[in-house]
């Protein structure tokens, strides 16, 4: 377990000393500053109906979070190296492909999980704000920040795939951008349109993260969503580690 703990703090630190990771943290922040400042304005110090967290689920700017910094954050884990050529380096070093790929993957969603943390200061400035002690529901902002972290685990997967197919952080930050974009194009669909297939209804309802979410931002927990996420993410790790196990033995 050493090797990997030595490599997911390698992994986190290398966002901390570029200016990459200060930028994507800062962006966030505004946009989830920006978001809870369009909802004090339309809230005008009234309470709301339902959970501030659902909400700020609804607004494009956690959309625009969620589905542009993943790629952002996963594109360089393994294509940078590739690039730089110490990819060959850590390949030959006593550390297993497995070991790498979580390593890679840790540093990623735990960097994601350092990049939400300005929400919750928000949710309570929403409240002071709002001037009702019942604004914040501890169940849904848990409920909100659990499908956070599955949709980011999830995410994260994907990036780490798509960075792991090639040389250019370029083009896998546009595989993973592909690929979370098309899921919530079907998320959008399975709500907007109703299709004469019952079968085809239910598996586009199944998958739709929007719907899941709202979910998550009521704090409605399902198992079945937890189970989805875990199974993309597992899924995803696995189609990884045989990418790097391919190149490993070329």
């Amino acid at each position: 377990m050493q090797p990997y703990f030595t490599l997911t703090r390698r992994e986190l630190a290398s966002y901390f000393v570029s200016l990459t990771g200060y930028v994507i943290i800062a962006v966030v922040v505004f946009l989830i500053g920006l978001s809870f400042w369009n909802i004090l304005a339309a809230v005008e110090g009234q309470s709301t109906p339902t959970p501030v967290t659902e909400v700020f689920y609804q607004t494009v700017y956690f959309w625009l979070i969620l589905l542009l910094s993943a790629p952002v954050i996963t594109m360089r884990l393994f294509a940078l190296e590739k690039y730089s050529g110490t990819f060959e380096t850590l390949m030959t070093t006593p550390v297993s492909n497995l070991q790498v790929v979580l390593a890679k993957f840790s540093a990623a969603i735990i960097f994601y999980t350092i990049m939400w943390l300005p929400m919750i200061a928000c949710v309570f400035i929403l409240r002071h704000y709002t001037k009702d002690p019942t604004a914040i529901d501890y169940g849904a902002i848990g409920g909100t920040f659990l499908g956070i972290f599955l949709l980011g685990c999830f995410f994260m997967s994907v990036g780490c795939f798509a960075s792991s197919l090639t040389k250019s952080q370029i083009i896998a930050a546009i595989i993973s951008s592909a690929l979370g974009i098309t899921l919530f194009l079907l998320s959008f669909v399975g709500q907007r349109v109703t299709l004469q297939t019952d079968w085809l209804n239910q598996v586009l309802n199944y998958v739709s993260i929007i719907e899941q979410m709202s979910d998550f931002s009521r704090g409605i927990v399902d198992t079945r969503w937890i189970v989805f996420y875990v199974s993309l993410t597992v899924f995803f790790l696995f189609l990884t580690h045989r990418v790097v196990e391919s190149r490993r033995w070329k």
